[in-house]
C-alpha cells in the first residue's frame, strides 16, 4: 500500500474502532456484545493455534530444556565445590591429627630427655650451600636458634643446624656423607662413631673391635663437648647388621636410623641441653616377648589292682589289660613263627 492521504485515513478509522471495540468489551463484562464475535473467531482460528503452538512446542521445550540444564549445572558445580570443600577439609582435618601426633611424640622425648627444645616446620629441602640432605626449617636467630644445635623429633636423632638466618635455618640431616656423631651402645655402653649413607643405613665404627654387637642393639647419641653439636640420650637407632671383626682394631656395623629422613614434618631444636645425661631413658620401650607356654604334664600312678589313675583320679587304663594284650601279641607271634617251617616244608616238598 502506498503512503497516500486516503490511506493515512483508514489506519486512524480502524485504530479508533478497535479502541471503541476494546472500550464496549471492558464495560459489558461477562455480558460483552463482542464476546459472541470472539467466541466465533475462536472457532475458526482455534485448530490453527493448536496446529501452530504444537509445531512451536518442540523448540519451546528445547530452550526449556537448556534453560533447565543450565541450571542444573549450576547445581553440580555447587555440588563438586562443596564436596571438593569436604575433602579438602577432611584432608587438613587428618593432617592435622598426624601433625598433633608427632607434636605429642616430640614433646614426650623432649620430657624424658629433659630437653628444652623449640618446635619447628620443615619448609624446604635441599638448602643452597650444596648439601645433598639437607632441610629448611621456619625458625632462626630471632627464635633463639644458634649454628651447631642438635635437632630432633618424636623419633629421634634429625640433624644438627648448619646455617641461621633471622627467620630459618638449614638443618644437615643424619644421613648425609657429609654427616657425623658420636654414639654409645644401649647398656654395654660401647662408643663409636656414626656416619651418614644417604638411603642406605648408616654406617658405625665402634672403638672396641672386640665389642659384643647383635643385630637389634640400640643406640644414642654420646654427647659433644659443651653439648655443641650434640646433646646425649638422643636415640640414633637399631643395629640391622655387623661386619666380622677381622682383628682390626675397630668394628663397623650398620644401623637403620629411627627417624624417616624422607618424610619431615615437625621437629625440635634443643635450645637448652639436659642438666644430666639421659642415657637410654628415651629409647623407646621395647616390646615385652610373649613367655612360652608350658606344656603340660599328666601323672599317672598304678593301683594295686593294676588301675592307672591319673591326677585327677580317673582311671584312664589297666597295666594287666596292658600286659596282656602285649602277652596275645607275643603268643600270636610265635604262632607264625612256628608255622613257617611248616611251610618251609611244604616248599621243599
Amino acid at each position: 500500500m502506498r503512503d497516500t492521504r486516503e490511506s493515512r485515513l483508514l489506519l486512524v478509522l480502524l485504530i479508533a474502532i478497535a479502541f471503541a471495540l476494546i472500550t464496549v468489551d471492558i464495560r459489558g463484562g461477562e455480558e460483552s456484545p463482542v464476546d459472541g464475535a470472539r467466541q466465533a473467531a475462536a472457532t475458526v482460528f482455534g485448530p490453527v493455534e493448536n496446529g501452530v503452538a504444537a509445531a512451536v512446542d518442540p523448540v519451546g521445550n528445547a530452550i526449556g530444556a537448556v534453560r533447565d540444564s543450565g541450571n542444573r549445572h549450576d547445581r553440580i558445580s555447587t555440588l563438586e565445590q562443596e564436596n571438593a570443600a569436604l575433602k579438602a577439609k577432611l584432608g587438613s582435618d587428618d593432617r592435622t591429627n598426624s601433625r598433633v601426633r608427632q607434636l605429642d611424640a616430640m614433646l614426650k622425648n623432649a620430657g624424658a630427655g629433659q630437653y628444652g627444645i623449640k618446635g619447628a616446620e620443615v619448609i624446604a629441602i635441599g638448602a643452597a650451600q650444596g648439601f645433598s640432605w639437607t632441610v629448611t626449617i621456619d625458625a632462626g636467630a630471632d627464635d633463639g636458634i644458634r649454628r651447631d644445635m642438635t635437632v630432633l623429633n618424636g623419633e629421634g636423632l634429625v640433624g644438627r643446624v648448619t646455617t641461621v638466618g633471622p627467620d630459618t635455618a638449614t638443618v644437615l640431616l643424619a644421613n648425609d656423607p657429609d654427616f657425623t656423631v658420636g654414639t654409645r651402645m644401649e647398656k654395654t655402653d660401647e662408643l663409636g662413631f656414626a656416619t651418614g649413607q644417604g638411603s642406605r643405613p648408616l654406617s658405625v665404627q665402634f672403638l672396641n673391635g672386640k665389642a659384643k654387637v647383635k643385630a637389634g642393639d640400640r643406640l644414642v647419641t654420646f654427647g659433644s663437648s659443651k653439648d655443641k653439636p650434640f646433646v646425649p640420650g638422643v636415640p640414633v637407632g637399631e643395629v640391622v647388621r655387623v661386619d666380622p671383626s677381622g682383628g682390626a682394631l675397630t668394628r663397623t656395623v650398620y644401623v637403620k636410623p629411627y627417624v624417616g629422613f624422607t618424610k619431615l614434618d615437625i621437629v625440635g631444636v634443643v635450645v637448652q641441653a639436659p642438666r644430666e645425661d639421659p642415657r637410654d631413658m628415651v629409647l623407646p620401650k621395647q616390646p615385652v616377648k610373649a613367655k612360652p607356654k608350658p606344656t603340660p604334664t599328666v601323672t599317672v600312678t598304678v593301683q594295686p589292682n593294676g588301675d592307672l589313675v591319673d591326677g585327677s583320679g580317673k582311671v584312664v587304663g589297666n597295666i594287666n589289660e596292658q600286659q596282656g594284650g602285649d602277652a596275645a601279641g607275643d603268643a600270636a607271634g610265635d604262632q607264625q613263627g612256628n608255622a613257617q617251617p611248616d611251610n618251609a616244608a611244604n616248599d621243599q616238598e
